[in-house]
């Protein structure tokens, strides 16, 4: 691994937070966050994570694309089922909406050009509150996207994805594009509209959709069919609308298996991918894997990886980790290297994100209340990162593991082996090679081995 030098990270030029703001400073205290190297213990620099450090042919900023996730790290104030927030920020103080809204841009865009990241997400009502009305709702989502417009072009911070919130307002109950009622299905899609435009408007480089009410609770009152189809049909309207008005990125869904609807359609990256096959969206579409969301299908964020990358779709990370002692989704800042260094094993393999980065979809514990601790998340996040890219590159440039990897399927390098892969036999012919070789010898898989291989280098 890289030897730390003290050398601070590259600043782009554009990033100073404190011409963009005016009056209006939150983080006071808080400089521009540097990489000092694994020696320092300044808790408020990166010891892994330099951005301009080249590993396997492109920097750790071009491989992460690191962005921050708007609803967690300015919206989440704490709360859970059993109390109310315990985080009073600053920039949600204002009674106005719309001054509500610029100040939480500016809360972001000084974060941003501090941490260091040039990407954020955010779903349409993080950015401002919901009005009463649709066209209401549209007004005030165009006035904060040109407010944000302007702190784009000042800072150079770019917009990674854009989302809607089709399943927080009592409307989405039964769901949004798989509701029962026509009606909400026209008001899903006229908010995915005005959310698209958004994204467009603010050069985003993707669009994500999160089915979050998109299944069901009980089979006795649904009809799956209609409603899986119809998914489709809404899927394939809003990419149509999007590339009618010149958009040329790339859309992703994003897999969940439960909370809050039981059975959803989005459950995991093979069933998505199942879906944008079968309705001809593979063209256009690929996945968001989340870490958290990964558990609770009982798969890893490593198998989740892999599904998507062998079938062309690993486009974009949300980067979490879920208590396994918990059912549910805790959306914690991850620092597992371990598990993580299994995941960078497989983006290197596949040649990096296709479209999209790593979003920080995590958010402070409820008692980490002091304006620091959202650094500090961020800071071991990027780390954790930084340190499994490390790792995982030194594992395939300098250890056994690939030719270990490849002698455990040499069988199919040559000989039948070669001829079954290349679809060359018959199932008689597998019969008559099984007759003649008899019983198979018992190979190991080495499980131990690679364990210790990936305990070696991190």
């Amino acid at each position: 691994m890289e030897k730390s030098t003290g050398t601070q990270h590259k600043i782009n030029l554009k990033h100073n937070s404190m011409a963009l703001l005016g009056d209006r400073t939150y983080f006071k205290g808080i400089g521009q966050i540097a990489y000092e190297g694994r020696e320092s213990d300044n808790p408020l620099a990166y010891k892994y994570y330099n951005p301009e450090h080249v590993v396997a042919g492109k920097t750790m900023r071009q491989h992460f694309k690191f962005a921050m996730a708007y609803w967690h790290t300015l919206c989440g104030t704490g709360g859970d089922p059993f109390g109310p927030g315990t985080k009073k920020f600053p920039w949600a103080q204002a009674t106005d909406p719309f001054r509500a809204a610029e100040e939480k841009a500016d809360a972001a865009f000084e974060f941003l050009t501090k941490i260091g990241f040039d990407y954020y997400c955010f779903h349409d009502f993080d950015l401002i509150d919901e009005a009463d009305t649709l066209a209401q709702s549209e007004k005030r989502i165009q006035k904060i996207v040109a407010y944000l417009k302007q702190k784009q072009e000042a800072s150079g911070v770019k917009l990674l994805w854009g989302t809607s919130n089709c399943f927080s307002n009592p409307r989405y109950m039964n769901g949004a594009a798989t509701n029962p009622n026509f009606d909400v299905v026209a008001r899903a899609g006229a908010q995915v509209k005005i959310a698209l435009d958004a994204t467009m408007e603010l050069n985003g480089e993707n669009y994500v959709f999160w089915g979050g009410r998109e299944g069901y609770m009980s089979l006795l009152n649904t009809n799956m069919k209609l409603e899986q189809d119809n998914m489709g049909r809404f899927l394939n309207m809003a990419k149509d609308y999007a590339r009618g008005q010149g958009f040329k990125g790339t859309f992703f869904i994003e897999p969940k298996p439960m909370e809050p609807t039981k059975h959803q359609y989005d459950f995991d990256a093979a069933t998505s991918i199942n879906t944008i096959r079968e309705y001809g969206l593979q063209d256009d579409f690929k996945l968001n894997i989340e870490v958290n969301h990964a558990t609770l299908a009982q798969h890893t964020f490593q198998h989740e990886l892999q599904v998507a990358a062998n079938a062309g779709m690993l486009g974009s990370i949300d980067a979490n980790r879920g208590d396994y002692q918990n059912g549910w989704d805790t959306d914690q800042f991850p620092n597992n290297v371990y598990e993580v260094t299994e995941a960078m094993l497989v983006l290197l393999k596949a040649g990096g994100l296709q479209g999209g980065g790593i979003n920080f979809d995590a958010k402070t514990r409820r008692n980490s209340t002091d304006l620091e601790d959202i650094f500090l998340a961020h800071i071991g996040g990027a780390d954790t990162f930084a340190k499994a890219l490390l790792a995982a590159d030194a594992v395939l440039r300098s250890s056994a593991y690939e030719d270990l990897l490849e002698k455990r399927y040499a069988s199919f390098k040559e000989g039948p082996g070669a001829n079954f892969v290349a679809g060359k036999l018959s199932f008689s012919d597998l019969y008559t090679y099984a007759q003649q070789h008899g019983e198979p010898d018992q190979i190991s898989g080495k499980q131990e081995l690679f364990e210790n291989i990936l305990n070696q280098y991190t």
